[in-house]
């Protein structure tokens, strides 16, 4: 199995997910399934079917976050510098046609979030900046058409 490349606080999300899942969503799941078992027929028990069906979501999400976990090759990005952006690099961009400037770090697909600004390292953006520097020009596919971007800062924190 390949390792997955992910900073420090998304292994800490997703350890936290872990813990959320096997110690409040597991529990409450058998109490309604032993609660919807006092129903009597489970065959017609639609609150039996969907405790049951939720219990297999939870479970499946274990698997998941385990086996992520066990495959995770954190970067420190604490111990990274410099103005080439890498991954575990916050970088600050603006749109060259609208002056709008975003800011970006770049990290592992499973942390990934564009709205909290946590940027897939797979992403058509985060490809077009890898190995660029502070000042250069980025033009790149994005789903919505060609987008050009400058770079500002880069740095890592």
């Amino acid at each position: 199995m390949e390792k997955i490349p992910m900073t420090a606080s998304g292994l800490e999300r997703l350890e936290s997910d872990l813990r959320r899942f096997k110690h409040d969503e597991r529990p409450a799941v058998i109490r309604a399934i032993a609660e919807a078992r006092e129903h009597g027929d489970l065959s017609e028990n639609a609150e039996y079917h969907a405790a049951k069906e939720r219990q297999s979501f939870i479970e499946g999400q274990i698997v998941e976050l385990e086996a992520t976990i066990s495959l995770a090759d954190v970067i420190d990005v604490s111990k990274l510098s410099g103005d080439t952006v890498m991954f575990g690099a916050t970088v600050t961009l603006v749109d060259i046609e609208t002056d709008e400037e975003k800011t970006y770090q770049i990290v592992g697909e499973v942390e990934s979030d564009i709205a909290n600004g946590l940027l897939s390292i797979s992403s058509p953006l985060a490809r077009a900046l890898i190995g660029k520097s502070e000042g250069d020009e980025v033009d790149f596919a994005a789903p919505g058409g060609q987008r050009a971007y400058e770079i500002l800062e880069v740095k890592y924190v």
